[in-house]
């Protein structure tokens, strides 16, 4: 995810639009704008690293799934594949775009009490109405299907195998970014350390560097830091960082066909990687916000909790043998773990796209097409996302999305 050259000073003093953040989401946005006829303004993205290295989308497992119990959300991932599968078509079929495809093994939930099986029925009866195909499996249904899964313990399963799985977000991330330079999108290589107000508006942002640079909106697109740049503007905010943990292991036993992307009632879930590789993630527990350079990893959490699980789950996997290992940042919602996103009631020209929660990389070009509709015409014109608006934090009103990973 290497960037190319950054300039480190803004080349005018004033744009239409600041976004402060120019990883995945910011980037989608600037893309979208840039991709609209209708938009005629200037843009800078102002990033803090631009190598990346320390982002939530460097630490991306880049999966999808349309398995949610929110219709919203469902219709969110339905566009990303759509996207996805036709990314050179989007990029105006420039020769240069790969062709991206989604590796359809899915996502197969476990539930081994009653509780969260009915939560599943549930949450299928959403999916098909939104034009989903998940399935539900008795435990006698994934042994037949998935010979290797022990499922003495469940009770049902949910997978969906259409546009559900792995996809290379590095690859959109890199086009998203690639393209709105090359259409100019301005990046600069900075960190914003405070703004200007006027009433209901931010006029100005500062640069580290001193660079003070006048705005039309700002879109805070700063992922786990986004209370931070908040802040700036006087708003506080319930994100914060949150650390998961990655790894990539290999089996002396390969499974003889593809691993779905196995959520395990324990929390623990691993999936294909490679021809013979596999991927392994799991939360902390206790799971408390962390300092933005906090990477430090857990080594004991996969010897003492994770490949027992796995191994449990698919005693193939007895033996095993880790090969690399890392720990990246959610963008942690306290609320309730769902975007936030649109404009602050009072400071009217401050957009929030924030509080991803690990959905980011999957709901990012929805996220930055809804901002660039916002920026552009002062309202959402293709999936409507008032519900995930600021409103519902000043009124301590969640949205209840039952399928959180």
């Amino acid at each position: 995810m290497a960037a190319g050259a950054m300039a480190t000073k803004p080349t005018k003093t004033s744009y239409d639009v600041v976004i402060i953040g120019g990883a995945i989401m910011g980037s989608s946005t600037a893309w979208f704008l840039s991709d609209n006829p209708d938009f005629t303004g200037s843009v800078l993205v102002v990033e803090k690293d631009p190598t990346y290295e320390f982002s939530s989308t460097a630490h991306t497992n880049s999966c999808i799934r349309q398995q949610f119990s929110h219709t919203l959300n469902v219709q969110i991932s339905q566009f990303t594949a759509d996207f996805v599968k036709n990314l050179r078509a989007r990029m105006g079929d420039d020769e240069r775009v790969p062709n991206v495809d989604i590796q359809n093994y899915g996502y197969l939930y476990l539930a081994d009490n009653e509780g969260f099986a009915q939560t599943l029925r549930d949450n299928q009866k959403v999916q098909l109405a939104a034009g989903a195909e998940t399935e539900l499996l008795t435990a006698e249904e994934i042994a037949t299907r998935y010979p290797f899964y022990n499922v003495d313990d469940i009770l049902l399963g949910s997978i969906n195998t259409k546009d559900e799985g792995y996809w290379d977000g590095g690859v959109v991330f890199d086009w998203f970014r690639r393209s709105a330079r090359e259409r100019g999108v301005e990046y600069v290589q900075g960190e914003v350390v405070a703004m200007a107000r006027d009433g209901g508006k931010v006029t100005s942002v500062t640069l580290a560097s001193g660079d003070v640079v006048s705005c039309g909106h700002v879109v805070n697109a700063s992922g786990p830091r986004a209370a931070r740049t908040s802040e700036m503007a006087g708003i506080q905010m319930p994100v914060e960082a949150r650390k998961r943990f990655t790894w990539i292991f290999s089996a002396e036993q390969p499974l003889p066909m593809e691993l779905p992307l196995t959520i395990d009632p324990s929390g623990v879930h691993f999936r294909q990687d490679g021809p013979t590789s596999y991927l392994a993630g799991a939360t902390p527990d206790p799971d408390p916000a962390v300092a933005f350079d906090d990477f430090h990893m857990d080594h004991s959490m996969w010897q003492d909790h994770v490949w027992p699980i796995i191994a449990t789950r698919i005693p193939q996997f007895e033996t095993i043998k880790v090969v690399t290992e890392w720990a990246g940042h959610y963008a942690y919602n306290t609320l309730d773990q769902n975007a936030i996103l649109g404009p602050h009631p009072e400071i009217t020209n401050f957009i929030f796209q924030n509080g991803f929660s690990g959905h980011g990389l999957q709901q990012s070009p929805a996220m930055g097409r809804a901002v660039a509709e916002l920026l552009t015409y002062g309202e959402f014109r293709t999936l409507d996302m008032a519900p995930f608006t600021f409103e519902r934090v000043l009124n301590n009103d969640p949205i209840v999305e039952k399928a959180v990973i």
